[in-house]
């Protein structure tokens, strides 16, 4: 599948209008996340600041979201909820539209980043290194620990964004977090990022976003000799709400394993 077609002129657009606008609020909403960090010790003020970010983000892109089936996002206590990963404007969308505070699971290199970085690491965000499978458990780890002092982690268990819109296999990552805390696993399917803002593309097509929320996947009583049966049941849940409100055409057979061996 090719990238979704630009509109003639995009490239300019995106460059003299939607970047500019972007970074400004970016390294605006950024600063005054930082300054809220002096005394914010909980993380609510700054992870109030990220989403009213996110909302600006995707009104500077012109494109709207939905959420579907919002009450099931309503639920108590920890859960890790797993997300497919299609876009940069992935974290923007999942922002704006998940209604309580939590912590993501990033990759470490993000942390790097003027603004970006500086309010992840402030806001307690967890980074992990996927260069060896002993700095991904390290990651986990931290993960597990956020998730048993009762706030909520978000993840792409699929760990790269994908390059043809479709879904492609997930590590276990999240179920094992899942596991290892005894909290619920809930699938996120987001639609129309990809076409927003494919992967190795650099202009922006508004486009209207949709975050599909499925049932929880328990884990009581599981060991994560479970980890890989628990994947498959999340890939199939997020491919099955994800497909459904695609423009896209689920493939007959996946040209993978659903599951990988790695974290």
């Amino acid at each position: 599948m090719t990238s979704p077609a630009r509109i003639p002129g995009a490239v300019w657009v995106t460059r003299l209008i939607f970047v500019p606008l972007m970074a400004a609020a970016t390294i605006g909403f950024g600063l005054v996340s930082l300054l809220f960090s002096l005394w914010d010790k909980s993380g609510r003020q700054q992870h109030a600041i990220a989403q009213t970010w996110a909302r600006v983000m995707l009104r500077i892109a012109c494109s709207p979201m939905t959420v579907i089936n919002p009450e099931r996002l309503r639920q108590s206590g920890a859960a890790v909820y797993a997300c497919n990963h299609l876009s940069y404007m992935d974290t923007p969308a999942l922002f704006g539209s998940l209604p309580f505070q939590f912590r993501i699971l990033a990759n470490h290199y993000l942390f790097r980043y003027p603004f970006i970085g500086w309010h992840l690491t402030r806001s307690g965000q967890v980074p992990i290194d996927q260069s060896s499978l002993r700095s991904q458990i390290a990651g986990l780890s931290r993960g597990v620990s956020t998730l048993k002092s009762g706030m909520p982690i978000l993840i792409f268990p699929d760990g790269s964004r994908s390059t043809d819109g479709h879904i492609h296999r997930f590590m276990s990552g999240a179920a094992f977090m899942a596991i290892r805390a005894q909290v619920p696993i809930v699938p996120l399917a987001l639609v129309g990022t990809h076409e927003l803002l494919p992967m190795h593309t650099y202009s922006l097509a508004p486009h209207p976003l949709k975050l599909v929320v499925g049932e929880p996947i328990p884990t009581t009583g599981l060991t994560t000799k479970g980890a890989d049966a628990i994947t498959r049941q999340l890939f199939d849940a997020i491919s099955a709400l994800y497909y459904e409100h695609s423009s896209l055409t689920r493939p007959v057979q996946v040209p993978e394993e659903t599951t990988s061996s790695a974290l």
